[in-house]
């Protein structure tokens, strides 16, 4: 086979969906706050998604997931699709956190929650804390 041809193959396979979506970026700690609006059963589905590609992608990182909105039922344990993928990522070391006073709107106590979920005061006034200590934001959904 020709050089050029080799190397055409090789860069083809290296930059294959399959290598790219498993490859760890690096192993550094990273900082993240993930805020999730939107309750839907596909936002949940794809808010654990989410997830699970950053921690694929940096396996170190430090999550922190506020839930607040219509975001609530994701995790609710009588509400949430995907209760068994926060039990996961909970069992991993990410933190999800309900907002209280949503919290408070819905009629909802800390026992209706997963096990495992914490609550904050207030949702945003988390996110703004988190920010100025130098987490990285990210919004979930599209």
């Amino acid at each position: 086979m020709k050089p050029i041809l080799r190397f055409v193959a090789l860069v083809l396979f290296l930059t294959s969906p399959v290598l790219l979506s498993a490859q760890v970026v690096d192993q550094e700690k990273h900082r993240v706050i993930f805020q999730v609006t939107k309750g839907e059963n596909s936002d949940q589905q794809q808010v654990i998604g989410q997830l699970n590609n950053i921690l694929r992608a940096l396996p170190n990182a430090e999550i922190e997931v506020i839930c607040h909105g219509t975001a609530l039922p994701l995790v609710l344990h009588a509400e949430s699709q995907v209760a068994a993928g926060v039990t996961d990522l909970l069992g991993r070391g990410v933190v999800f956190a309900a907002c209280e006073n949503t919290m408070r709107r819905a009629k909802a106590s800390k026992e209706d929650l997963i096990s495992g979920v914490i609550t904050v005061p207030s949702a945003l006034a988390e996110i703004i804390l988190k920010q100025e200590q130098g987490w990285a934001y990210i919004k979930a959904g599209n």
